[in-house]
């Protein structure tokens, strides 16, 4: 699996167990990598690692993850009004968490032994992070391009005040995108002044292209401050699977 990496460190090999191909006199290849560390000010951060997984392996676990997993497409509440959610989904966990509640849909837990290579890539995770534990993780599947999550923060409480989220790719590439949350103030204002204020916050975004086999790394007060989303892309016409790993306190 992949070696420990200091964030902002480069990305040493990842060597042999995750699929890389042999050099010259069987050594294995050595890409390296600096992930890209992205500071949000306030004590938030997030980590781009473009190559966490080789395309050959990564494509293996992706046919892996969508034959195996038993994909939902639940119905939520958004705004007070029932919806289906507009990607498939499904929650692995350790026995004996806090139950995950989103959107009036409690999804069932199910055990990480029911699914081998995501216990594989969890150990993969946990070695490029030093200091990471993780014992969750949401699937999500997205069919193509219509397929989308809205804008959003993982800040429940059973993930604490500031939960490293890791989320890894497979599939087709869309754009990840970060803004700061609105203020108070800013969320009580309507009609042209709330056009305005939009206007001057508008810089206080980020865009990601979520290539397959990458890793993303949300940390410190990213969840308080920030909200993301993965919106609708025409253009994307191939499935994409995301898993977001996550430490639900005790």
């Amino acid at each position: 699996m992949a070696s420990r990496l200091r964030l902002g460190q480069r990305m040493p090999n990842p060597g042999p167990e995750l699929g890389e191909s042999k050099g010259g006199e069987g050594e294995a290849k050595k890409p390296e990598q600096r992930p890209e560390v992205t500071d949000l000010g306030g004590g938030s951060e997030v980590a781009h690692i473009r190559r966490f997984m080789d395309r050959e392996t990564a494509w293996e676990m992706f046919e892996q993850i969508d034959k195996c997993i038993p994909w939902t497409r639940p119905t939520i509440r958004v705004f007070g009004r029932s919806a289906v959610q507009p990607r498939d989904t499904c929650y692995v966990a350790d026995e004996g968490l806090t139950v995950l509640k989103y959107s009036g849909y409690q999804p069932r837990a199910h055990s990480w032994d029911e699914f081998p290579v995501l216990k594989d890539i969890l150990k993969a995770v946990h070695e490029v992070i030093p200091g990471s534990y993780f014992n969750s993780v949401v699937l999500n599947r997205y069919k193509a391009g219509s397929d989308y999550v809205s804008w959003h923060a993982d800040d429940e409480p059973l993930y604490g005040p500031t939960p490293e989220i890791a989320s890894v790719t497979f599939g087709c590439e869309r754009e990840f995108l970060l803004r700061k949350k609105p203020t108070k103030s800013a969320a009580s204002l309507s009609g042209e002044a709330a056009r305005k204020r939009l206007k001057i916050s508008a810089t206080q975004q980020h865009s990601f292209l979520l290539k397959h086999g990458s890793l993303l790394v949300m940390r410190g007060y990213t969840q308080r401050d920030w909200q993301h989303a993965v919106p609708k892309r025409a253009k994307a016409t191939s499935p994409r699977i995301n898993l977001t790993f996550r430490r639900v306190l005790s």
